[in-house]
């Protein structure tokens, strides 16, 4: 457990639920907790953990989602859950379900945002304007992500905004996000942050362009499907670009050798999920006819979050804590190379909490295999 300034971390490895959330109430519970987030392994009976965090924490809100790992006061967890608690004091805290991400539309998203700041005023802590933040945990499975984000970001105006999208172990059959003592899945929690404490918002990713370019010619956008890659079959395409048989072709080798859609002088990974029979290719991102990928490589991963996190401590000053999104094909990575303990003993020192997801947003953007999150800070004010 991590104590300070107005946020307490902590975490449990007990498989049973029950005792996982007895655990984080020993650690959490205190007379000003007002908001408590979770991320948890989905090899949890879902079910029983939903009715014992109820249980154990009473009337003291509760979100999170499922994980494809997570990252704890120790570094990178596997099987486990992770938490955060926020003292109302510091944090004025309002959330939303979406209960059906597919019927969300841009009024649904006016009329939540509205309610949204009105239960942050109410508490009086600060200036909405400047002083708040935005989180999204999305149902890493439905699709809808793009959809969702856009509505948001329209209705949130200049509040910054960041997220993840549930995961499932890397299963990829069911993810769930929590919300009122329960698990939903194809569903969407929002969380709006109002805090006199400084923060910010950012994300970074490792990736580096090479010289390969690869057209869509066929895709099913609704389903994230590419069939056709340079007129060619997208498996067979995508794997003579990059040197490998399509046989092999496998979560691994999707995080060493990403694709991404270059945006000005920005590239954002589209990363892929999985290949099938047919040869066609399913993405975590929108991908859609005509849009022109760059075959990326993964640079060093350490130098980069070195450099994030110098320069957030030179903006805010000491970091109390940092919620991290970070892409689990960035932890596959990791896992290959050998470098996972190296990478989560410096989030561990960075005071980094947060888990690996199926996608991460950013400012109304579904983005993939990257680190994405929100730092806060004791303030200099």
């Amino acid at each position: 457990m991590h104590n300070s300034e107005g946020i307490v971390s902590a975490m449990s490895q007990a498989t049973d639920a029950g005792q996982a959330a007895e655990e984080l109430a020993e650690q959490l519970l205190h007379p000003y907790l007002g908001f408590v987030l979770f991320f948890c392994s989905a090899s949890y009976d879902l079910q029983a953990l939903g009715q014992a965090l109820q249980q154990c924490f009473g009337n003291v809100r509760v979100v999170g989602c499922t994980s494809a790992g997570e990252i704890t006061p120790q570094g990178y967890g596997r099987n486990c859950v992770t938490a955060m608690g926020f003292n109302h004091a510091h944090f004025s805290i309002a959330t939303e379900l979406i209960d059906q991400v597919e019927h969300f539309s841009l009024i649904d998203a006016q009329h939540m945002v509205e309610r949204l700041v009105g239960g942050c005023r109410s508490n009086t802590l600060a200036p909405i304007k400047g002083n708040t933040f935005a989180l999204t945990l999305l149902d890493g499975l439905s699709s809808r992500e793009e959809m969702v984000l856009a509505a948001l970001s329209a209705a949130l105006g200049d509040i910054p905004h960041f997220g993840g999208s549930a995961g499932d172990d890397n299963f990829l059959t069911h993810t769930h996000v929590y919300f009122n003592g329960a698990f939903h899945s194809g569903a969407a929690v929002v969380v709006l942050v109002n805090t006199w404490l400084d923060f910010e918002v950012f994300t970074t990713h490792h990736i580096l362009p090479r010289a390969e370019k690869l057209v869509v010619t066929g895709a099913d956008s609704p389903s994230r499907r590419v069939f056709e890659l340079n007129a060619e079959p997208a498996a067979e395409e995508y794997a003579r670009h990059i040197g490998v048989a399509v046989a092999d072709l496998d979560h691994r080798i999707f995080a060493a050798h990403p694709l991404a859609v270059r945006i000005h002088d920005q590239y954002y990974v589209r990363a892929i999920q999985q290949v099938h029979e047919d040869l066609s290719l399913s993405f975590y991102c929108a991908v859609e006819n005509g849009i022109v990928l760059t075959v990326m490589k993964p640079g060093p991963i350490l130098p980069n979050l070195q450099a994030l996190f110098d320069g957030l401590q030179s903006r805010l000053g000491d970091l109390l804590l940092t919620i991290g999104c970070d892409c689990f094909l960035r932890r596959l990575e990791l896992e290959d190379s050998g470098t996972l303990e190296q990478i989560g003993g410096f989030l561990r020192d960075q005071r980094v909490m947060g888990f690996n997801t199926y996608g991460e947003q950013f400012n109304g953007m579904h983005i993939n295999q990257t680190f994405t999150g929100v730092a806060i800070a004791r303030g200099r004010r």
